[in-house]
């Protein structure tokens, strides 16, 4: 596996006009699409499944496969959902994607239409994105005037329409069934499964739902073939994805990589730590919803079977770094802040369980309580995982038992000294609001 970076999807974000479909078509944009239209659509879906392609929106169930999943046609209407409703905290992928060379992202949804029998396809982003939802717009206005979108495209005799739609912000709008609720017009929260999406989704009908980096990832896939993808990144986690650096580094930003990369490769890339003589606490793999890792993972392939392998999750390739300087009960307090106000509270495990899990939290932060709520967060955690109608109730447990599993003896000097030991050092990160006991 090569360790250096691949500019693929992030190729031109540096042009003076990156966004335009005439930068976009100078990079040999549009060519995947009428090679496309020339292809069955059953060879499009095997040519997904043969490139090892898996879904970059954190699960990583393979994309060809979930294309497969829907039944044969029966003449009645069949969608594709594009889930842009980023919102997890450190997460910063697809925003700066759509935001940069949205034609990615239509020429994928184009292909995956035709792939899939679909002839209406949505993109769900999240409302508050006011400027991404405006250049999607300009995207997909453009992409109908030039012949990408509409009716018989290219001659071809498809026809596809692309609505963007801004949902009203919230993130278990981000699981899929809770977004097709929304896009709908009902309150966005997660339905019971079976039946799944593929065969009862938008409107009852077979939808396949996809992240916004799986979908643009389909062109250069099918431009430049399944080996090409294939020869990037590893044995089971193939191909290259974005990874997203925020907090104490250097050069913060997305860094476009074959999946396998380590951490200290990314630091290196990145210039590593902002403060180099300030070590390296811990870190998220993926996101605020994966279990954290320490200085210990730096030489972690960052690829699925490695990353879980070795106790977390690959998720969405967010990664938070945070240096010494950093309370981790603190930044642990406000992770579990933000799943407790984002919980839909259909569930009794996740609408009760943040709750509480909040209220703890935020009194040993403040250096109350006794050890024994430790283990009181640990039993009310194990009576969310697995237990919740979603994975939000799972996510929100993940930083907690990892955290008290690496920092035990942190949380124990918030009660020994009855306040954050961290009040008296510099802390640059997570310093807001502070309320010291």
């Amino acid at each position: 596996m090569s360790t250096t970076l691949t500019p693929i999807l992030t190729k031109f974000w540096d042009d003076p006009q990156s966004w335009t479909l005439e930068t976009y078509e100078k990079n040999e944009g549009y060519q995947a699409l009428k090679k496309a239209l020339a292809m069955a659509p059953a060879d499009l879906v095997q040519m997904t499944k043969d490139s090892g392609l898996r879904g970059r929106g954190g699960a990583g169930f393979p994309t060809g496969m979930k294309w497969g999943f829907l039944p044969p046609p029966d003449g009645g209407p069949r969608y594709l959902v594009v889930n842009a409703d980023e919102s997890e905290p450190g997460t910063c992928k697809d925003i700066p994607l759509m935001m940069a060379a949205p034609q990615f992202l239509i020429e994928g949804v184009a292909i995956t239409s035709f792939a899939i029998g679909c002839n209406h396809a949505f993109i769900y982003l999240r409302g508050e994105v006011v400027h991404v939802y405006r250049r999607l717009l300009r995207a997909v206005e453009e992409a109908y005037a030039a012949g990408h979108l509409g009716k018989n495209i290219h001659g071809s005799g498809f026809d596809l329409d692309v609505t963007v739609h801004a949902g009203a912000g919230a993130y278990i709008c981000g699981e899929e069934t809770a977004l097709l609720d929304s896009l709908e017009g009902r309150r966005g929260q997660p339905r019971l499964k079976p039946p799944f999406p593929a065969v009862a989704g938008l409107y009852a009908r077979p939808t396949v739902v996809n992240n916004v980096e799986s979908i643009a990832s389909v062109p250069p896939i099918l431009l430049h073939g399944s080996e090409w993808f294939g020869d990037m990144g590893t044995e089971k986690s193939q191909g290259f994805g974005i990874f997203s650096l925020s907090g104490h580094v250097k050069n913060p930003g997305q860094y476009e990589a074959p999946l396998g990369i380590t951490l200290r490769e990314l630091l290196d890339m990145a210039g590593g730590m902002r403060d180099p003589d300030k070590a390296l606490k811990f870190w998220t793999p993926g996101g605020s919803s994966t279990p954290l890792f320490t200085a210990e993972h730096l030489d972690t392939p960052l690829d699925f079977e490695s990353v879980a392998a070795a106790g977390s999750m690959l998720g969405t390739r967010a990664l938070q770094i945070f240096d010494e300087t950093t309370c981790v009960v603190r930044a642990v307090d406000r992770w579990t802040d933000f799943y407790k106000h984002e919980s839909c509270g259909k569930c009794t495990p996740c609408r009760e369980g943040t709750w509480w899990l909040k209220q703890i939290l935020g009194r040993l932060e403040h250096g109350q309580g006794s050890e024994e709520d430790l283990d009181k967060l640990l039993d009310i955690c194990d009576n969310i995982l697995g237990r919740s109608f979603c994975a939000l109730g799972d996510g929100a447990t993940s930083p907690i038992t990892s955290s008290i599993q690496y920092f035990r003896d942190e949380y124990r000097a918030h009660l020994t000294e009855g306040r954050c030991p961290f009040d008296s050092r510099e802390s640059t990160l997570f310093h807001k609001d502070r309320v010291t006991a």
